[in-house]
């Protein structure tokens, strides 16, 4: 039996006018294309910042295996460029894990919002833990049921880590020889891919609270805390916004 579609801004049930299935399967098929086509752009763009990370981790000190093993256990782009920093100036490897672990635990507030819209359970909702990120939370939120908001998450997750881990892997064999990828803009892409995806979704008084609040939360507080806090709060004043619409 096929999951029935419900709003899960309204969380109530929707019941399509008579003679509308064939329509709304079609819109319905149409929509999830739309969505694996966004991912499949953002992840391309964010894989390629990835083969930054590879150079810079290689130039760092780490070897190809334990650059490689970052992007794949830890797959959080600011907290990976976090700890090599650390290490690249001379810090201790545990004050670069303690950084890192300070910039992902915002991908716990994500959490905290996509498990009822998600609706996993069991084996299935501890393994995607690994994929709740920035991208596949933007992906997931404000879709019109749960089935779309898990097409968004999972589409954007899996293509994603692939592309991550291939960037990480070219950068690392490349290290040096093709220069900071920075330089040539990949790290504008990146934040270019975010503005588009975030956009279109901009259709609400409470979303451009959101948005507005986070990001003049974030650009205060650049230049008087350490690098990555001010993402962190800045998803912060996300949850708590969203939080207090729903309530």
């Amino acid at each position: 039996m096929r999951e029935r579609d419900v709003d899960i801004r309204a969380g109530k049930p929707i019941e399509p006018p008579a003679g509308s299935t064939a329509q709304s399967g079609s819109a319905t098929r149409a929509t999830r294309r739309t969505i694996i086509r966004d991912a499949l752009a953002i992840s391309v763009a964010t894989g390629a910042y990835a083969v930054s990370f590879g150079a810079l981790s290689v130039a760092a000190g780490l070897s190809l295996l334990q650059t490689c093993a970052l992007s794949v256990l830890v797959f959080s782009g600011a907290s990976q460029f976090a700890f090599v920093g650390v290490v690249a100036a001379g810090g201790a490897p545990l004050s670069g894990t303690a950084t890192a672990l300070l910039l992902g635990s915002r991908n716990a507030l994500y959490g905290l919002r996509l498990a009822p819209l998600l609706r996993l359970r069991g084996l299935r909702r501890t393994a995607s833990a690994q994929l709740v990120i920035d991208e596949s939370t933007a992906m997931a939120l404000n879709r019109e049921t749960p089935a779309l908001a898990r097409v968004g998450f999972f589409a954007t997750g899996l293509l994603l880590f692939a592309f991550w881990n291939a960037g990480t892997l070219v950068g690392a064999l490349a290290g040096s020889a093709i220069g900071d990828p920075r330089d040539f803009g990949l790290d504008a892409a990146v934040a270019a891919a975010f503005v588009a995806l975030i956009w279109p979704r901009l259709t609400s008084t409470r979303a451009w609270i959101t948005a507005v609040g986070g990001t003049g939360v974030a650009v205060a507080l650049v230049p008087v805390v350490p690098v990555g806090v001010p993402v962190l709060v800045a998803a912060l004043v996300a949850v708590v916004v969203g939080w207090r619409g729903e309530s």
